[in-house]
């Protein structure tokens, strides 16, 4: 005797009972919600929750049909695997751009003018070390 064959998932009573109750239910609210808003006392507020329910009933169904579709495609073949020998394991040459290079200044004025900078931001630090109360750090001469 052979064992039975598993059910699919979207033949499950339990799971189509819960979907129907759950959209049944939002359904009935949003009928709910649309008389309020008729009465007297009625609101935009009503009118917005009435038009929200259904959507949350679609929802439920949307939410089951993509369930029942994800589990087909789980119990369908398996896609083969990758061959690791033929995935590419680095870029190609010429396919980025290539990385702009900085032109490399000579110029005396500009030398100085960044010994100038680096001088200054350390003496920043330095205060600021100062002003904190740390010992101050040792600095090299670069």
């Amino acid at each position: 005797m052979s064992a039975p064959s598993p059910r699919p998932a979207h033949n499950r009573p339990a799971l189509i009972a819960l979907v129907f109750v759950v959209a049944v239910g939002c359904l009935a609210l949003a009928w709910w919600q649309w008389e309020r808003f008729e009465s007297s006392s009625g609101t935009g507020q009503n009118l917005g929750y009435a038009l929200q329910w259904p959507l949350f009933a679609g929802f439920a169904v949307f939410a089951f049909v993509r369930f029942v579709r994800l589990e087909r495609e789980a119990d369908g073949p398996a896609k083969p695997a990758v061959d690791k020998a033929s995935a590419p394991r680095e870029i190609p040459e010429g396919i980025l751009p290539e990385r702009p290079v900085a032109a490399r200044s000579d110029d005396p004025e500009t030398a100085a003018y960044n010994q100038y900078l680096a001088r200054l931001h350390a003496e920043d630090i330095d205060e600021q070390v100062r002003t904190a109360g740390l010992p101050s750090p040792e600095r090299n001469a670069g």
